[in-house]
């Protein structure tokens, strides 16, 4: 990760569920995206080839809701639910590996996301930080996943949309506790451009993460294009890491009734992603409802940064 961010900005992927939709696969589940993991194995591997072909230097794996008690809940035996878990991450490595067998010089990597524990909820507690556990129990919920997605192996972890600070300081100590060597990046949900979700101060959290271990950047995702610029300077301020961003395409989200409203804006990432690199974005990705387009867009913009 930090040889690539050597080079210049880098670029992420986008949206999963959106794309996989577009494939077929019914994400409209407490599973979400990771449905897909069932029975769309080939559908996630397009996914991630179109990003790659896009521009993407990394590919997110399809466990953002991939836990076993989600699986569970939903009919899945649990060691079922542990194959189908390293079985996305592999997904993504071998896309990536006949990628770059195709495309020379290429050099992609492989994020393992971790959702919050919210997301296993589902319903759209990722958004307000709303819920409550202690430590051990945050600990004990990510636990297994955390084994499962690093055992296959992953060159980095995406903690990512955390909404809940006390969440996002339990996971951070487990991984350094436990996972000593992973590198990893904490993603925010925003309520405001200088807040989490759960009211914490974006400055507070930022600083405190940066200064643990094996951190490779520290950023926000999962909210709008007009967020993410004060957003940044709120973390630029703050801290000296490397600031990753990945917003939503710009539809609105309500977590009440789980549906998208299009904007009908006429802002797009390229009238905003300048600006993002102006204010030290160094990893700018998308996150819901994006597109290969939105990426490619991205990486067009970046590569002139270079």
């Amino acid at each position: 990760m930090k040889t690539l961010l050597q080079q210049g900005p880098v670029v992420s992927d986008g949206a999963m569920a959106t794309e996989l939709e577009k494939r077929g696969v019914d994400t409209d589940s407490a599973l979400w995206s990771a449905t897909a993991m069932i029975d769309h194995l080939d559908a996630i591997a397009a996914v991630h080839h179109s990003y790659f072909a896009a521009g993407a230097q990394i590919a997110t794996t399809n466990t953002y809701q991939a836990n076993v008690p989600a699986f569970v809940a939903a009919g899945i035996p649990a060691e079922s639910a542990r194959k189908l878990t390293q079985q996305a991450v592999r997904v993504a490595i071998k896309a990536r590996d006949d990628y770059a067998s195709q495309h020379a010089g290429f050099s992609g990597l492989i994020a393992g996301s971790i959702g919050p524990y919210g997301a296993y909820l589902a319903d759209g507690s990722e958004y307000t930080g709303a819920y409550q556990q202690s430590v051990a129990e945050y600990q004990d919920f990510h636990r297994e996943r955390l084994q499962l997605v690093t055992g296959v192996g992953v060159d980095v972890l995406a903690l990512e949309t955390m909404p809940n600070f006390a969440e996002v300081q339990a996971l951070v100590q487990l991984v350094t506790t436990e996972f000593p060597e992973q590198a990893y990046w904490v993603s925010f949900s925003l309520k405001d451009p200088a807040t989490l979700c759960d009211g914490t101060s974006l400055a507070v959290a930022a600083k405190w993460v940066a200064q643990q271990p094996n951190v490779v950047a520290v950023g926000v995702n999962c909210t709008t294009l007009e967020t993410i610029e004060p957003a940044l300077k709120v973390l630029a301020s703050a801290v000296t890491l490397p600031l990753i961003v990945y917003p939503n395409s710009g539809d609105k989200y309500d977590p009440q009734t789980k549906t998208w409203q299009a904007t009908n804006l006429s802002h797009t990432f390229e009238s905003f992603v300048p600006a993002w690199l102006a204010a030290g974005a160094e990893i700018i990705g998308g996150c819901c409802r994006t597109t290969p387009a939105d990426i490619a867009t991205v990486s067009q913009l970046v590569s002139v940064k270079r």
